[in-house]
């Protein structure tokens, strides 16, 4: 499809998205679009295109009723989950596209669907959105959801300091969240997806799956051959749905119960009074790690997959009591906002 050829379905689509409803006027398929622009995914921002509609359809239904509603997508890249949300009739939709080079392929829709289409270029990690959604969306926090959908086919150098930026933000009741508890529909590499949803006694449990349950209800609702993608990857794709619990298990401060949990699941394999020692500089270890066990009265042979969340609620609060005793604790609460920034100073720390 020659340049002059493309402007011309974008006049098409002008005259022809005047009829009512949404439905989309014949187009260029992103697969025709990134032939045309001869783009191809970029390594360093880990981009893996996925242009099947009947799978990109299954995204955008998991995310449930989004008729009427405001629909963020992040990394919309060529579009094509995009086209799929828009097919479900949302009130809104605001794109977040890092990469500049998908903004004419953006623009395309934008100009089908009468302008319903926003598009935002900036990194989601550094976006406030807390003024980003229609004011009379607004829910309470303990009323149902609010009809505001996060949906992402997120890349997988992004996926992990993102849903822990977020899990934050949901603790926080801020940015997205101010508006209620906004549900999302992601995509994680398959092994990071089973950990969110990890039970207890399986060997995928770790430190996301205690954080995310315990701020969020999650659901691991479909996998996605990485033969689907372009390029494919090393490894299959899982698609999990997150809602925001009402009230946490764990009702603290974030980077306390991130803390607590970080190192109370740093050795998979090791009891949990090696992993608590870790909490504690090494002249008080012996001591303040058999302290926490027996205040939390979890057992020191358990092994961190073998946890509840109740237990690490214990942990959690018998940390805050051993640093309340002794204030020079409170310096070992890592209070970095970037995901990033914490993992070097426990890097660091070990």
């Amino acid at each position: 499809m020659s340049h002059s050829a493309l402007q011309s379905v974008k006049r098409f689509t002008q005259i022809k998205a005047n009829v009512p409803g949404l439905r989309l006027p014949p187009l260029p398929t992103p697969r025709d679009l990134l032939n045309l622009y001869r783009l191809q995914a970029r390594k360093q921002l880990s981009q893996n295109f996925l242009l099947d509609s009947r799978i990109t359809d299954k995204i955008a239904k998991a995310a449930g009723n989004i008729q009427g509603g405001d629909v963020c997508e992040v990394g919309p890249g060529p579009g094509s989950i995009t086209r799929s949300i828009l097919k479900r009739d949302p009130g809104r939709v605001l794109v977040i596209e890092k990469d500049h080079r998908f903004l004419p392929f953006l623009e395309i829709l934008r100009e089908a669907t009468q302008e319903r289409l926003h598009i935002i270029l900036g990194d989601v990690l550094a976006l406030e959105m807390s003024k980003m959604f229609r004011e009379e969306l607004r829910m309470q926090w303990e009323d149902r959801c609010p009809n505001i959908h996060l949906i992402g086919n997120l890349p997988f150098s992004v996926s992990t300091p993102l849903i822990i930026r977020w899990l934050k933000d949901i603790s926080l009741k801020r940015n997205a969240w101010s508006y209620g508890r906004v549900r999302m529909t992601l995509t994680f590499q398959k092994e990071v997806a089973e950990r969110l949803v990890a039970d207890i006694n399986t060997k995928q449990r770790n430190r996301l799956s205690v954080m995310c349950q315990n701020w969020c209800d999650a659901k691991h609702v479909s996998t996605i051959p990485g033969s689907a993608f372009v390029p494919p990857p090393d490894v299959d794709v899982g698609v999990v749905t997150l809602r925001p619990k009402i009230e946490p298990v764990i009702e603290e401060d974030f980077d306390l119960v991130d803390k607590v949990t970080r190192q109370m699941t740093i050795f998979r394999q090791k009891r949990c009074i090696r992993c608590a020692g870790t909490l504690f500089p090494a002249y008080q270890r012996d001591d303040l790690s058999n302290r926490l066990l027996h205040l939390a009265e979890v057992n020191p042979d358990t092994r961190p997959y073998q946890l509840t969340l109740d237990e690490f609620r214990r942990l959690v609060l018998a940390f805050k009591h051993l640093c309340q005793e002794n204030p020079k604790l409170h310096k070992l609460v890592v209070h970095a906002t970037n995901y990033l920034e914490r993992i070097k100073l426990l890097a660091c720390s070990v």
